[in-house]
């Protein structure tokens, strides 16, 4: 009876984590076994990352909505709380865009923000 080698699964599972190492620097994309570690961690980090991607853009857009109030004699908690009294439903990502953008346009948000205050 022969011998049962596996050989087309395994070369090609071997592949695969060659190929998702490829860019690799060092033995790190051409080892099997240093490859697989390599690729494994990365596969985790970039999972963590996507998901923490999210937070670091609303962390970036909170900055610039604040530097743009500040700009306009507002403060970011005052200006997010008068828009909330105001039913101004722009989320910070747009907000963020017009401070950028269209600082006209923001102005005029602060302003509507600063009347809820008021009344």
């Amino acid at each position: 009876m022969a011998r049962v080698t596996c050989a087309v699964s395994s070369r090609k599972r071997r592949k695969r984590i060659l190929k998702l190492a490829k860019g690799f620097y060092g033995d790190r994309k051409n080892h099997i076994r240093i490859a697989k570690n390599a690729v494994m961690k990365a596969l985790a980090y970039n999972y963590i990352h996507r998901k923490k991607k999210k937070s670091d853009f609303r962390k970036l857009w909170n900055i610039r909505i604040n530097i743009a109030a500040r700009i306009n004699g507002m403060s970011y908690s005052k200006l997010i709380h008068g828009l909330k009294k105001a039913n101004c439903l722009v989320n910070r990502k747009m907000l963020a865009s017009l401070a950028m953008h269209d600082p006209k346009a923001f102005t005029e948000v602060v302003v509507t923000a600063k009347k809820a205050m008021v009344a």
